[in-house]
């Protein structure tokens, strides 16, 4: 195949994940994971989940870089880029347009009985990610207990970074130890953040945009939730715009596909009631990701050569795994709340056990209609 031709498929598989890429990045990473690890085979699902373990230590919205990452995979940098784009653009348009009618009519169409019914659904597919990818990461018992501890943590509240580097570390020097391994830790060098001033460059509206959004995307660590403190720290008490419309915004990137980050193409907008200052905000807090991962990518497999460096990603691996379970829990418990809700994910769970090959675009499309459905009666 050449390298226009990879390109095409790459472009073709990102853009359709993120037409339909609804519930956040586990739900991101569990249908990436079921389209190129299981349907293409791009990669196989160690390196997968080398690849979700060293994401998750990096800023930046983590789905979307793992888009970048396996784009890379199959076509080079130039695919780190088409993956990326592709995944982002989707929720970027749908974003924009609401942003256009909030600022015409000062209020969001109702999607609501639609979301309704693939919230569900969509735990359903984070549930078969789960098993999949947790039956590679625990490759002994140690690391599933390093697994249920972190799983712990994680419902205790323990910041997720704090929990995948602590599990990462211990995990390491236990492992260490047991073996006496011997080898060379290989160096790597830490990515060093630059702290961008935006009061230089505020002559323009959009220009100022771009540069508050890049500082968020280069230093945005976690969930949904944590960029919602970062936008409030940066808009809120700048008096840029009211805690409400920020909800708003927020509430935008959680029911629209592809990355929560796409709230920043809403903000854009309001923020210069111009579609210039969509793009300005939407390129602002993407960016940092590419160039990310443009230099992780090639890290991942010689972590993986070094013996220590091993340890550390199995640790890691097994940890993010531990996160996703929590996260589900966490979902689980605020959309399983009636027999509606419940009858989407059993039926949700019985198609995808009934019918194996299964596309997660239709097990969302039909969550979507049937939660429509359910709310008539």
């Amino acid at each position: 195949m050449s390298q226009q031709e990879k390109l095409k498929e790459v472009a073709g598989v990102f853009f359709k994940l993120g037409c339909v890429a609804f519930g956040g990045p586990a739900a991101h990473v569990a249908m990436m994971e079921e389209e190129i690890v299981n349907k293409r085979k791009w990669m196989d699902r160690q390196h997968f989940l080398d690849l979700m373990g060293a994401t998750n230590l990096i800023p930046g919205p983590n789905s979307t870089e793992m888009t970048m990452h396996c784009g890379h995979e199959r076509a080079g940098a130039a695919g780190l880029f088409v993956a990326g784009a592709c995944f982002i653009f989707p929720a970027v348009v749908i974003t924009g347009i609401f942003a256009w009618l909030y600022g015409k009519y000062g209020q969001l169409p109702a999607v609501e009985p639609f979301i309704y019914g693939i919230k569900p659904a969509v735990l359903v597919i984070i549930l078969m990610a789960i098993i999949k990818l947790g039956k590679k990461a625990l490759k002994s018992w140690e690391l599933g207990v390093l697994g249920a501890l972190v799983l712990l943590a994680s419902l205790l509240g323990v910041n997720e970074i704090i929990a995948l580097l602590s599990a990462g570390v211990l995990g390491t020097f236990y492992f260490y130890v047991r073996h006496q391994a011997s080898g060379n830790l290989n160096t790597l060098l830490p990515f060093m953040l630059l702290q961008i001033p935006t009061t230089a460059l505020a002559q323009l509206s959009t220009m100022k945009v771009f540069w508050t959004f890049l500082k968020v995307g280069a230093i945005l660590y976690g969930s949904g939730y944590v960029l919602f403190a970062y936008l409030d720290a940066e808009l809120v008490t700048r008096g840029w715009m009211s805690r409400q419309e920020l909800i708003d915004a927020i509430a935008v990137g959680q029911f629209t596909p592809g990355p929560v980050l796409s709230t920043a193409t809403f903000i854009g907008y309001q923020l210069t009631d111009s579609f210039a200052g969509a793009i300005a905000a939407t390129l602002g807090i993407f960016l940092p990701s590419f160039l990310f991962v443009l230099l992780l990518n090639p890290l991942v497999p010689k972590m993986r050569q070094s013996k220590i460096m091993g340890y550390f990603l199995d640790c890691v691996n097994v940890a993010a795994v531990a996160v996703m379970v929590a996260v589900l829990f966490e979902m689980g418990r605020d959309t399983l709340m009636d027999w509606r809700s419940i009858t989407i994910a059993a039926v949700s769970v019985a198609v995808v056990y009934g019918l194996k090959q299964t596309n997660a675009v239709w097990i969302v499309g039909g969550g979507a209609i049937l939660g429509w459905l359910l709310t008539l009666v």
